[in-house]
């Protein structure tokens, strides 16, 4: 005898061929980006979908959860849940899954890259290579030393804890700001993100994204960093304030930026384009073959678990 597979609705695919094929052997997948008229679609599928996969990136709010009246998990392909009405969900009894963990290390390691980039001015140099310019009368600027340096972290969770240990390594002194202090570490805990920027030779921002970070890094902020201050963001467009922070550069009251995240992605500031004191990466923390395979599977090891048990084995806290 044979049970039909429960039904899946599946926002967008996966980077691996594998990946599908695996998904497809526990679910019914509705592949949505396939179909011309999404709408439609779900409106035909809506009381036999009890699963989804979404991503951090992929807007799920109220309206698409109301619209599935038997779906009783999400499961998103990242670690921030920003994009997902997560209360929401989870106040009508909707498990929802991230992935935790799996790419702390891959968006660490960018952090770091893009510190040492703009700090050293790597992609000026790279331009300034591949223009000739070497050996001419225009002479490459000198960069900002690195090592023994202060650094700031914005958010000591996982990933900036990742931050820490990368940057201990460079014998950088380390302070951090939370809404609470952390008992477990021996960094410096600053309760004020004006003063941590005082501080702090580079800031780098780790925290969540949402309405409760939103512009938590603002005109005061970065002008308590300063003209020698560099930014590093690898969290949230929307926690800087963009036009504060573009403002500041152009006129020097910031020394730098080195940025995977923007406010409207894949939308970036023209202004910034034109600043040899900025690095820009188009949000490719985790983009690595390694860690991206990672992620697909924890996502696929959710869904299973599902499927198999009816719980999710990555919850995302209640909110």
């Amino acid at each position: 005898m044979t049970t039909s597979k429960p039904v899946l609705l599946q926002l967008l695919p996966f980077p691996f061929p594998e990946s599908q094929a695996r998904l497809i052997q526990s679910f019914k997948v509705i592949e949505l980006w396939k179909e011309a008229d999404a709408d439609a679609t779900i409106a035909a599928h809506q009381h036999e979908i009890v699963a989804l996969i979404t991503s951090a990136m992929t807007p799920t709010r109220a309206d698409l959860i109301d619209k599935l009246p038997n779906l009783r998990a999400i499961c998103s392909n990242g670690v921030g849940y920003d994009a997902i009405d997560v209360k929401y969900a989870q106040e009508k009894g909707i498990q929802v899954s991230n992935t935790p963990d799996v790419l702390n290390d891959c968006v660490a390691d960018l952090a770091l890259g893009l510190l040492l980039a703009t700090a050293r001015k790597l992609a000026l140099g790279d331009r300034y290579v591949r223009a000739n310019q070497w050996g001419t009368d225009l002479k490459f600027p000198l960069g900002a030393k690195v090592s023994g340096k202060k650094v700031g972290i914005i958010g000591l969770g996982r990933i900036g804890m990742a931050i820490a240990q990368r940057v201990a390594g460079f014998d950088m002194e380390i302070r951090y700001h939370n809404r609470n202090a952390r008992t477990d570490v021996g960094y410096g805990y600053e309760a004020s993100l004006v003063n941590l920027a005082k501080w702090a030779d580079f800031l780098i921002v780790a925290t969540v994204g949402g309405a409760s970070t939103r512009q938590l890094v603002n005109q005061e902020v970065l002008k308590a960093l300063g003209p020698n201050g560099i930014l590093i963001n690898i969290a949230r467009g929307s926690v800087v304030d963009e036009n504060a922070m573009v403002n500041a550069l152009v006129s020097g009251e910031l020394g730098g930026a080195g940025l995977d995240v923007y406010e409207s992605e894949p939308k970036v500031p023209d202004a910034l384009k034109t600043l040899d004191n900025v690095v820009l990466v188009p949000h490719i923390a985790s983009a690595t073959t390694e860690t991206r395979k990672a992620m697909a599977d924890l996502v696929l090891d959710n869904a299973e678990a599902f499927a198999s048990t009816g719980k999710i084995i990555t919850p995302i806290p209640a909110l």
